[in-house]
């Protein structure tokens, strides 16, 4: 059965809760080995009302042996921009549509393609999230002389560094991101070189590059969190914490969301107030977040 058919077939025959249908075909070449996606196509379908974030199914459409992903709508955004899941921003990218309501899966890939102004900021947020959460964690576990452990969070730190400098210089990050700024020739590489091949002691080295961290944090923190500090200045009222976590453009980063905070405040990037909360209970009070 060639593609077209099955986009007939399957078109016809399922998902008519989905906002949009992709059907890839994978090569055999392509295969990610026996055990792992091993069917002649995928077909991914787009759900914006679905409890879990993917139902896979097997099933035969016509004759053909077929994998099915149901993948909700927002956490096939958010692989997009944490770079996630490569195997399924690969079906969405490479994919035939068959399906899409109001257009929304076309002017996705059209916004991931162009790598535009917003979905770099919204990426250049998430990296750097992370990039500070894992570099505090490698901090704590080097005073309290975990130093193998405080290794990796190093070395997974610098990988979120990496991805920032590729957007900077609007270069969409790959999974393969070292391979990336090797052939850019970056700072950060040499870094990472360093800690990887370096003679010194592995104390030495992450103690070397949470100081070039550091200085990171520091100098590009108001770049990174442009997307942040505009929702803070988007309307006069301060934000609690709460609503923030809860902002649909911070979703993402909800996790790191507190400690991203705490270093805007401490950088003077950010303010804090204190408002009287019933909320909060007698004799408490809140603090909100703002920015000029």
């Amino acid at each position: 059965m060639d593609l077209s058919n099955l986009s007939f077939i399957y078109g016809e025959s399922f998902d008519v809760d989905a906002i949009g249908t992709i059907i890839y075909r994978q090569e055999a070449h392509k295969f990610d080995g026996s055990l792992l996606h091993d069917f002649d196509f995928i077909v991914l379908a787009i759900h914006e009302e679905q409890n879990a974030e993917l139902i896979v199914e097997h099933t035969l459409v016509g004759d053909l042996p077929c994998q099915i992903l149901n993948v909700r709508a927002d956490s096939l955004q958010r692989w997009l921009i944490a770079g996630e899941k490569g195997d399924m921003v690969r079906y969405f990218m490479e994919g035939e549509i068959v399906k899409d309501q109001d257009g929304k899966l076309t002017m996705l890939r059209k916004e991931y393609n162009e790598f535009g102004q917003p979905l770099r900021d919204r990426k250049m947020l998430y990296e750097f999230s992370r990039f500070l959460s894992i570099y505090v964690e490698a901090k704590r576990y080097m005073q309290a002389g975990y130093v193998i452990d405080a290794y990796q969070c190093v070395l997974d730190s610098l990988k979120h560094w990496a991805r920032i400098e590729l957007i900077e210089r609007e270069v969409l990050p790959d999974k393969a991101v070292w391979e990336q700024v090797k052939e850019l020739n970056t700072a950060i590489f040499k870094l990472y070189e360093e800690l990887t091949q370096s003679t010194e002691t592995i104390r030495q080295r992450v103690e070397l590059v949470l100081l070039a961290c550091e200085f990171s944090v520091m100098s590009k923190m108001a770049e990174c969190s442009a997307l942040l500090l505009q929702i803070l200045r988007s309307r006069p009222k301060p934000w609690s914490i709460e609503e923030l976590i809860h902002h649909p453009e911070l979703i993402m980063i909800r996790n790191e969301l507190p400690i991203v905070m705490r270093k805007l405040v401490n950088r003077s990037l950010a303010k804090e107030s204190v408002v009287w909360s019933e909320a909060a209970g007698y004799g408490s009070q809140s603090i909100r977040y703002s920015a000029e």
